[in-house]
């Protein structure tokens, strides 16, 4: 037997709190989830008709990647237009029977916003561009060439190339960090800043419960224009011109803290909204405590510890954690292991020898066990493993601008397997946008739903004791021990203390000391409070030990 768990009905109500406060969410990725209308790309519809399949895992909520107007070219991460359904994911009546459809069966909607920048297509970047003295004009940032024709500053863009491309229409550059389809918002600009509330407001009159703001430390540059300093030498690989530079004055500005005080100010007018937003680069944690701090900004912030880890050791996810203490006015962290842009992390992690399937119950216990927000990528739950995509099928614009060097995140984005043995494994009756993985088929959700033993299952179950247990859902950490392959951290919530105990390597590990007499409610590939084989996992309630 490969795990063994205990539900426990009798445990202490948790304190009163905001129903986002240590959720369970689910990210779904639209194109891959589920085609209702057979184009071979997913949509809205599609969403809807899977839902119950969402709920039964016992997630709090869902978080859907963007599905607004878009070009495309960064697959929905360029928006035309806030307030709309690009119709290759369906209508706002669409939408409005998702959102309907969820709240029927418990759930709460969260969805994707991109405050720093739009698409070309946009029209406020129509009008800003056609002259300097329109209404929009500022709306965007634009700059004079220097005296030779050259970019106003030395900015490069995430994506490769200069973070500046010149306009022949205003005679001027603007300013993008990723691609030079994503023309940089001007939100230092009092008018803009009003229309992004005005988003905001659009969606939560529509039943949203909540935003993950896009990449939110990008979105105030320095108005000085000044260049940004050369990055201190490292043994790293750079495979962009942006991997050369401190990122100091095209991102991070001071002030995003008081616009983010500003959507936190009318989010609060709607009960039970939520706010998280992403933040990445080299001063992410922070940028993530700043956005977060107090009870006036933003409810959560995630960043990039675990999504781009080539491994997984005791010391890292340590670290992670004690970042965020439970000290009062400190930010409440929220934990991703993979999303749309991230390798699978069953890929990345196993190491060599061990079983890809064990890792993944062992690794989504630790998830399930951690302090904060927990958010599962769609497929994450199956255990599907990262996709070869030849490079003629490759659509990832960054993985197209630095082949080979940039892993295309398409390996991540691929199709969701619903139905073994089917066309496209249940996902379309047409060829998919991306392909299947050869190992998917394999891992549907089909073949994994009825099988006790399989991660969907577990992941259901670990949810559920998550859910059901205040020290897990809620409660503090204690105790650290990060020793060779071994992890082990407590949980504490009054009346309720949790011993989480984790073997990330490939030997026996002796945990006997460590159990200190308690009970399993969790054991994972053949763990027991004396051992810890490779992946074993131990969740060990104790008793009077608060």
């Amino acid at each position: 037997m490969t795990q063994s768990l205990v539900q426990n009905a009798s445990l202490p109500a948790a304190a009163e709190a905001p129903w986002w406060k240590g959720a369970a969410i689910y990210q779904i990725y639209p194109r891959s989830f589920a085609d209702s209308n057979g184009d071979g790309i997913g949509d809205l519809a599609g969403i809807t008709t899977r839902l119950d399949y969402v709920a039964a895992l016992g997630v709090d909520a869902i978080w859907l990647s963007p599905f607004y107007p878009s070009p495309m070219d960064d697959f929905g991460y360029d928006i035309a237009d806030y307030c709309g359904v690009d119709p290759i994911f369906g209508t706002l009546a669409d939408f409005d029977a998702l959102v309907a459809r969820a709240h029927a069966l418990g759930l709460k909607v969260t969805t994707d916003l991109v405050f720093a920048h739009t698409s070309d297509r946009h029209a406020w970047f129509a009008e800003s561009r056609a002259s300097k003295d329109n209404d929009k004009a500022d709306w965007y940032v634009w700059a004079d060439a220097k005296p030779d024709g050259s970019p106003p500053t030395n900015w490069q863009s995430v994506f490769g190339g200069p973070a500046w491309t010149w306009d022949a229409r205003r005679g001027q550059y603007y300013m993008h960090n990723f691609l030079a389809s994503q023309p940089q918002l001007n939100v230092h600009n009092a008018a803009v800043q009003d229309a992004l509330l005005g988003v905001v407001r659009f969606w939560l009159d529509r039943g949203v419960d909540g935003f993950r703001i896009d990449a939110i430390n990008f979105s105030m540059h320095d108005p000085e224009l000044r260049d940004n300093p050369p990055a201190p030498p490292s043994n790293k690989v750079r495979t962009r011109p942006f991997d050369f530079q401190q990122k100091i004055h095209n991102q991070s500005h001071p002030d995003i803290p008081l616009f983010l005080e500003r959507i936190r100010a009318l989010t609060d007018q709607y009960e039970g909204s939520f706010t998280v937003a992403e933040v990445g680069g080299d001063d992410a944690v922070r940028e993530m405590k700043l956005f977060t701090a107090g009870d006036g900004r933003l409810n959560s912030a995630y960043g990039f510890d675990f999504l781009y880890a080539d491994r997984l050791t005791p010391q890292l996810v340590r670290e992670a954690a004690e970042q965020w203490p439970d000290t009062p006015g400190l930010g409440w962290p929220s934990w991703a292991f993979e999303n749309h842009d991230a390798p699978r992390a069953v890929s990345r992690w196993t190491p060599e020898g061990v079983d890809g399937q064990a890792y993944a119950r062992m690794k989504m216990a630790l998830l399930c066990a951690l302090r904060g927000n927990i958010i599962l990528y769609n497929g994450e739950e199956l255990g599907l493993d990262q996709v070869e995509i030849p490079f003629e099928l490759v659509k990832d614009p960054e993985a197209l601008k630095n082949w080979p060097l940039t892993l295309s995140r398409d390996g991540a984005r691929t199709p969701l397997p619903w139905a073994a043995g089917e066309a496209h494994a249940g996902f379309s009756i047409a060829d998919p946008w991306l392909p299947l993985g050869s190992t998917h088929d394999a891992l549907a959700v089909d073949r994994q739903q009825d099988d006790p033993a399989s991660l969907l299952n577990l992941t259901r179950q670990l949810v559920g004791l998550r859910a059901a247990h205040p020290a897990l859902r809620l409660g503090r950490d204690a105790r650290w021990i990060a020793e060779g392959d071994l992890l082990g951290f407590d949980r504490i919530a009054d009346g309720d203390h949790i011993r989480c105990l984790f073997n990330l390597g490939g030997a026996i590990i002796d945990v006997a000391a460590h159990g200190a007499g308690g009970t399993p409610i969790a054991a994972l590939n053949g763990a027991d409070p004396a051992h810890l084989p490779p992946c074993g996992a131990l969740w060990l309630k104790l008793e009077g030990t608060n």
